[in-house]
């Protein structure tokens, strides 16, 4: 049984508090801009000679200075929903990707796995939490507070408006609020379940050693969270990142930002067991163990790597311009994220994860796991600040709100976790494969 140690809960605790400082802080210098200093950041992003777009919005509606000088107002207020959802989308994309990987492996009845189920049961208990942060930012977005989504403006969709988009028109049949609203509801509610149905029932195969029936019934309600997650990743993809520039879609998104999840939540689970290890109580966990692991950790920053490339490569060959527009926006004010990202997500774990002998060096794969984090928060930031914030994110407040809400979103996730498997029983003894995975023996 783990407990979790004071010394974590008050570091996990201090991130949260600083977390909501740094980002207060940011709030005050981002709602104290006038119009005057929005003008001149907007002047002098033009000066620089970028007049790319960075959203698909500044090509509808009036083009005089008026419409110019209200759009970059939006997009400078954006910067601090932006910042909190852009790390509240990654950290519940993670949590239930940690699910996911948890339900495979009772679903393919694996046995090496056994041992770290727990752990991946303790991440996934952020998914409630997670899920109310998201709903937060739903209401607020809906409310008007925020502009993320472009496409909730009604005078778009309205024939007789300046302002009309026709390819939103077209597309409100799927893009509207209240639909909006209740697939939101869905994926956080059904996630929820999900989580304290295969957590619960996990605990009574614990309780009922070699009983068939419940364990049976393990793997049954693993393949229906796998379904679910099918359908649910893909349209939260849509939902919360690709329809903030509603006019551009890709159908290789939503796998391009589900295994950015799904690599990241591996990586967590590294962390997690190494962590344990250390501690001296999860002395089961071996290198046969984190080998595995880190060969997830390699095979899914390929995988993803892989969707990154065939996206990009597919929009520039084809050369589109309602297309490429995605990626203009990204070269032209994003060059220090968007490309620099390849290097920690792809060749950092290509040259250092390849080889079979590293992945059972704790040091080594516990610092690429944290690698892999950070590459993959950037990749999220790339996906969100571009279509909300545009060219104005390199300044001050925009810095704060998202160390803030990354910071924050850290500590509460840690917190969240590290609690729910203090609660946990560490061995699931009475799952069938445990002494498999007891035993288990890496033959390479």
């Amino acid at each position: 049984m783990y407990s979790f140690s004071p010394k974590l809960r008050l570091y996990s605790i201090i991130l949260i508090v600083v977390g909501v400082v740094l980002f207060g802080i940011g709030y005050a210098l981002n709602h104290g801009l006038d119009d005057t200093a929005i003008s001149h950041w907007m002047e002098s992003v033009h000066s620089k000679g970028h007049e790319a777009p960075s959203h698909s919005s500044e090509l509808v509606g009036p083009q005089d200075h008026n419409a110019h000088l209200e759009h970059a107002k939006h997009q400078i207020h954006n910067q601090p929903l932006a910042a909190i959802h852009t790390f509240a989308v990654f950290a519940f994309g993670i949590s239930c990707c940690a699910l996911f990987f948890y339900s495979i492996q009772h679903a393919a009845h694996a046995g090496w796995s056994i041992i770290v189920t727990r752990v991946m049961e303790a991440i996934a208990s952020f998914i409630p939490y997670g899920g109310a942060l998201l709903v937060i930012l739903t209401l607020l977005n809906i409310t008007g507070y925020g502009h993320l989504f472009h496409w909730m403006d009604p005078n778009l969709t309205d024939p007789n408006s300046p302002e009309f988009d026709v390819i939103l028109f077209e597309k409100k049949r799927f893009l509207n609020i209240p639909f909006y609203v209740i697939r939101t509801l869905i994926y956080v509610i059904g996630a929820s379940f999900f989580v304290w149905k295969l957590k619960s029932v996990s605990k009574k195969v614990d309780e009922n050693k070699g009983n068939r029936k419940i364990y049976a019934s393990l793997y049954s309600w693993s393949v229906g969270y796998i379904a679910f997650f099918g359908f649910a990743s893909a349209a939260w993809a849509w939902d919360w990142l690709m329809s903030i520039d509603p006019h551009w879609y890709s159908t290789l998104y939503i796998w391009y930002s589900m295994v950015s999840c799904l690599s990241t939540s591996i990586a967590v689970m590294i962390i997690i067991c190494v962590y344990l290890k250390k501690k001296g109580v999860y002395p089961q966990f071996n290198n046969n163990h984190l080998h595995d692991l880190g060969k997830f950790l390699f095979a899914t920053s390929m995988l993803w790597s892989y969707l990154w490339f065939c996206q990009f490569m597919l929009y520039w060959y084809a050369n589109v311009p309602e297309e490429v527009n995605y990626f203009f926006g990204r070269f032209e004010y994003y060059k220090p994220t968007f490309l620099p990202m390849l290097v920690i997500n792809f060749l950092a774990p290509l040259l250092v994860l390849v080889s079979s002998s590293i992945k059972r060096n704790y040091k080594v794969v516990t610092l690429m796991a944290c690698v892999v984090i950070f590459g993959h928060a950037v990749d999220y930031f790339n996906m969100v600040m571009p279509g909300t914030v545009g060219p104005y994110w390199s300044n001050a407040s925009n810095a704060l709100l998202v160390l803030g809400s990354f910071v924050f979103v850290i500590g509460f996730f840690t917190f969240i976790v590290m609690t729910a498997l203090s609660k946990l029983k560490l061995m699931p003894t009475g799952n069938p494969f445990f002494h498999e995975s007891e035993i288990y023996e890496y033959p390479f």
